[in-house]
């Protein structure tokens, strides 16, 4: 009996690595194809899978762009937190966030190509359900990082407006996305180094911080 439960336990295991693979692979083939050339044959080969065992591990196409999407997005945010929690200053940690938000901004981060998953994100939220949950979570965790910082540098004094830390937080997520999307879009009035500009300058004129 010791012997069949590790070897159930070593069957899980592999089930889930497989499915993690092939997520994965589907978030690299979303990035380089877009969301609407990709095909499960694509994904199938970038993973070295057949298109069989693909549809094993999920319901359907839909279902396994969705969680490829949320995946890719999920791990943007947890670099950008790793990397925001070594910096102690609040305003620092604001202009970080700000840096590794703007698409092109820092070439060596592959901002470009996460923007699109983004935008990808929002598209299709507008027609599935699911996907529409995960966009919300991930939208309201995005928001809930500003939050955090906005706090904590108002607890400190580096911030010296009072502004209720969560509106803060959702008008300078909004701005980011807005923008965004203009960079993206290559928007000649809207280049990484003004995107950056503007969502600096208001961020210190709503929290009370020089530049």
């Amino acid at each position: 009996m010791l012997f069949r439960s590790r070897d159930v336990s070593g069957t899980a295991t592999r089930s889930r690595d497989r499915h993690q693979e092939i997520v994965e692979a589907a978030a690299r083939v979303i990035t380089e194809r877009g969301l609407a050339e990709t095909r499960i044959a694509d994904i199938a080969e970038q993973a070295g899978v057949s298109p069989g065992l693909i549809l094993y591990y999920f319901e359907s196409k839909d279902r396994l762009l969705s969680e490829a999407l949320t995946y890719a997005n999920d791990q943007f945010y947890l670099r950008m937190s790793r990397e925001i929690r070594r910096i102690p200053s609040a305003r620092e940690q604001l202009r970080r966030l700000v840096d590794l938000s703007v698409p092109g901004y820092l070439p060596e981060y592959g901002r470009l190509d996460e923007w699109a998953l983004w935008i990808e994100v929002w598209v299709r939220a507008l027609r599935d359900a699911e996907m529409a949950k995960d966009r919300e979570a991930l939208d309201q965790r995005w928001r809930n990082q500003i939050a955090e910082i906005v706090r904590t540098g108002q607890a400190s004094g580096e911030f010296t407006s009072a502004v209720p830390a969560e509106e803060l937080a959702l008008r300078l997520a909004c701005l980011i996305d807005g923008l965004a999307i203009q960079v993206v879009m290559n928007d000649p009035q809207v280049t990484p180094e003004r995107m950056h500009r503007t969502c600096m300058e208001v961020a210190a004129n709503e929290l009370g911080f020089r530049l």
